[in-house]
């Protein structure tokens, strides 16, 4: 193993699993992840089974974990995802990616370490399903902090826009050829600017 200090990086955050089966990769965002023994080096992980990648693994019994860091730009989670379908190639176009030692490929950038393995047993949780795993390889890429699912919602996932907020004035709508005036009051003098017909032929815009 390169760097076992790897493996203290599955303490806590979201994790990028991804997989390979035949000629197909495919890969979606975990949060749960956890080692339980060191010799040998084995971890536990939840995969959602609506997941196309949890098809993938139980097929493969390959994988990399790929530790997302709080330096992740949010375009990495709009790639993968929490879920993973069989129609969209999440590597499609995709230039910052390595292929490991176990082929499968991985993210580079907005990761601090990786770990490879092998899928030892799964257990059906319902939902989900819990892989116990061996790790065969492992690294660390960055000192940047591991990503928790909270410090996504805070800091890495945009913030919706602030509704606009309504226009206090009044709108008046000419009946003649549709122009609408705004402010707080029609002016009992106006002249409408297009068809140039009076006030009178405006009706206030509920």
């Amino acid at each position: 193993m390169k760097n076992k200090k790897a493996m203290y990086a599955l303490s806590y955050g979201l994790f990028v699993l991804t997989t390979r089966e035949g000629e197909t990769d495919n890969g979606c965002i975990i949060n749960t992840g956890m080692q339980v023994t060191t010799t040998p080096n084995r971890i536990l992980f939840a995969v959602n089974k609506g997941n196309y990648t949890h098809d993938l693994l139980l097929k493969s019994n390959r994988f990399t974990l790929s530790v997302i860091s709080e330096e992740a730009d949010f375009s990495l989670f709009q790639r993968f995802g929490f879920q993973s379908g069989r129609e969209t190639d999440k590597f499609a176009g995709f230039a910052d990616v390595v292929r490991g030692e176990n082929e499968v490929l991985r993210p580079t950038k907005g990761i601090n370490a990786w770990l490879n393995g092998w899928v030892v047993s799964a257990t059906d949780l319902g939902t989900h399903t819990l892989f116990l795993a061996d790790v065969v390889d492992a690294d660390v890429i960055s000192d940047a902090p591991s990503a928790t699912y909270a410090y996504y919602q805070s800091n890495i996932k945009p913030k919706p826009e602030a509704p606009k907020e309504k226009s206090e004035k009044k709108r008046w709508v000419c009946k003649v050829c549709g122009y609408i005036y705004e402010g707080d009051t029609l002016p009992e003098d106006y002249i409408c600017p297009i068809c140039k017909h009076p006030a009178e032929d405006f009706e206030e815009m509920k």
